[in-house]
């Protein structure tokens, strides 16, 4: 039985469907497909009932099920361990990082790596989810943890920054929004999230400013923030680079996470993955002052020379 096709099974058994099994694997949901009815014409036996609605296992598939997730367990650890001692300067090197805004400062100094090591190929996803480090859907994350977390205890966890945030408010429309001016009529524009969001309004210098609409992502609320639709709590290294935001006079600057750089253990000789943890790390902690906001409004992202 092929590996492979052990993978397109455990990918459709978890997700129901072609199309996002594919996008998962990196290949076409065709493929996903034909290989999973290969491997039922090999076993002799239907895994999958199809319908409108996607796939489903069958009895034969879910008994089925347990062995080759325990296949894929030690098929994870061998790529680990063989992985591990690699000490080419060659290979892929998968990142995945918490938002496109650290990610943008990231590749700024991965391309001076790349170019230093061209045999080494990034593939970089910007996402907030979990990946499963021990699975190899990541060599390296760049996570943001709130402040008293810590990565998981069987992985390798450096903090690198503390991620700091203050109020904000588009400078074309301070007259509206700032509680400090005037007439204004003050609002926050609120994180979709509102136990996180909620607290922190209370512990604010703003506390009575009603909160309005409801934004799932940073950059949807840095957006909202630039319209003039409210007040935005944001992170400073997001919000101190924009030269349309400039802070309240009363900003109330919170330590609210710490960035991390995470990787697996077994991967901690790796030479490709040292590297590019050593550059991710020194990109990040040359901008410490800008992730702690101690950097004007408005400032340019220039790496610092010292931390």
């Amino acid at each position: 039985m092929d590996w492979d096709d052990v993978r397109y099974f455990l990918a459709l058994s978890r997700v129901g469907s072609v199309r996002t099994a594919g996008a998962s694997l990196g290949v076409s949901h065709s493929t996903v497909a034909r290989r999973v009815e290969a491997l039922e014409v090999q076993l002799g036996a239907r895994l999958f009932d199809r319908s409108r609605g996607g796939y489903t296992l069958t009895a034969a598939g879910l008994q089925m099920l347990p062995s080759a997730e325990r296949v894929e367990v030690q098929m994870s650890a061998l790529e680990l361990e063989v992985a591990g001692q690699d000490e080419r300067l060659e290979g892929p090197v998968r990142l995945t990082c918490c938002d496109h805004y650290v990610s943008e400062m990231m590749v700024q100094e991965l391309t001076v790596f790349c170019g230093a090591h061209p045999a080494i190929e990034l593939a970089i996803t910007t996402d907030s989810r979990s990946f499963d480090l021990s699975k190899r859907e990541a060599d390296i994350a760049v996570r943001t943890l709130a402040v008293d977390d810590e990565p998981a205890e069987h992985l390798l966890g450096r903090s690198l920054v503390g991620v700091f945030a203050a109020n904000y408010v588009a400078t074309a429309h301070a007259h509206r929004v700032d509680p400090e001016h005037q007439g204004s009529r003050p609002r926050w524009v609120a994180f979709e999230e509102r136990k996180f969001f909620d607290a922190m309004v209370a512990a604010s210098s703003y506390p009575d400013v009603p909160a309005w609409g409801a934004f799932s992502s940073l950059a949807l609320l840095l957006q909202a923030t630039r319209a003039g639709l409210g007040i935005g709590m944001l992170p400073c290294y997001v919000a101190d680079r924009d030269p349309t935001l400039r802070r309240l006079l009363k900003p109330d600057l919170q330590h609210v996470a710490n960035l991390w750089l995470v990787s697996h253990p077994d991967l901690r000789n790796n030479a490709r993955f040292r590297a590019a943890r050593e550059c991710v790390s020194q990109a990040l902690c040359r901008r410490k002052s800008l992730f702690e906001g101690r950097r004007p409004s408005g400032c340019p992202d220039d790496a610092e020379s010292s931390s």
